[in-house]
């Protein structure tokens, strides 16, 4: 799976991407958690991790996705990361806006929710920038969401 942005190619991960691109991208825990997790059910692909390529150079300059596929309320939670050297381009925003964009294109997904830390400056904006609203705090974390209906207005 695959689609393109304006500057970014997302590919869904798997075993074949994954060491491939395991040589010049530090892989996080979460990314072999998905392949176990896409191993068991292949229906998973898609609902996971997704490497942002910048179509320029194709390097991956980070990672998006959802923590797993649709629940039977149609919500999926996004996270997201872009390496410190190419934070501040604008390539978050791109990536979340085309994952939002695929996810509610599925049909499968009525809301979409994430998280992240009240003082991550960059993930507010990120996330103010797609069109998320802000639902809640609790301690240390913010709380977001969109709903399909919302998106498509």
């Amino acid at each position: 799976m695959e689609f393109f942005t304006n500057k970014l190619e997302l590919l869904a991960c798997d075993q074949e991407r994954f060491i491939h691109y395991s040589e010049s991208y530090t892989m996080g825990p979460h990314i072999e958690k998905y392949l176990e997790k896409l191993n068991e059910d292949p229906l998973e692909e898609g609902w996971g991790v997704w490497f942002i390529i910048l179509k320029e150079t194709r390097e991956v300059v980070g990672d998006i996705g959802f923590k797993g596929s649709p629940d039977l309320k149609g919500n999926v939670e996004i996270g997201y990361g872009v390496s410190p050297m190419h934070q501040g381009k604008g390539y978050a925003t791109e990536a979340v806006a085309g994952i939002i964009y695929w996810a509610f294109e599925t049909g499968a997904v009525k809301q979409i929710t994430a998280e992240c830390l009240n003082d991550n400056f960059a993930s507010i904006r990120v996330l103010e920038k797609t069109g998320m609203q802000r639902t809640c705090f609790d301690g240390d974390m913010l709380y977001w969401s969109l709903d399909a209906a919302d998106w498509a207005d």
